[in-house]
């Protein structure tokens, strides 16, 4: 998509604003968006952007809760990171950072994902017993719950649908392997 501006480069900034009610939408290049001023946040020298990152984070307080803790910082054994060098600077040093510092990052993904776990997205074409997998596992895990309500009549149902859906996955195999005998 070009820039809805210039008609010349492509457009990387999506713009939404919400004027007398009315949503506008405008999708612009970098440079036209910063002509038209819409990216002024983004150098706005009193915002840094380790604060805005901070605020994101939810750890806007961590520099001064740790200064005046004696206790030294935890850092990662692969590059010698801090989590504090991490909500200044919005990037880990390596892959190990995230087990270091997974039990500060868990809360922060949940609140922007909606969940610690990937699931990622099935094609809806093609994903058949992927899909009946991943429903089975949802079911599972609320049956896990039901049981632990006392949830019994729920629980039932949801065995069942458990057990409908091991033999939609058991069918779909013969059926593969048919074809594959021929």
């Amino acid at each position: 998509m070009l820039c809805q501006e210039c008609r010349k480069r492509p457009a990387v900034v999506r713009v939404t604003m919400v004027v007398n009610g009315q949503k506008v939408e405008m999708h612009m290049c970098e440079e036209c968006a910063r002509k038209k001023s819409e990216l002024d946040f983004l150098t706005d020298p009193s915002l840094p952007l380790q604060q805005l990152l901070g605020g994101l984070l939810g750890h806007e307080h961590a520099q001064g809760a740790q200064a005046g803790t004696t206790e030294p910082e935890k850092s990662c054994p692969g590059c010698g990171s801090t989590y504090r060098q991490f909500t200044q600077l919005g990037r880990l040093g390596c892959s190990e950072c995230y087990t270091v510092f997974g039990d500060e990052l868990r809360p922060m993904v949940r609140r922007i994902h909606g969940s610690v776990i990937h699931e990622g997205k099935v094609p809806a074409r093609t994903g058949g017993d992927l899909k009946i997998k991943k429903e089975m596992t949802d079911r599972r895990i609320a049956l896990q719950k039901a049981v632990a309500r006392e949830d019994f009549e729920t629980a039932a149902r949801l065995r069942d649908e458990i057990k409908d859906l091991e033999r939609q996955v058991a069918e779909g195999h013969a059926a593969e392997q048919g074809r594959e005998g021929r």
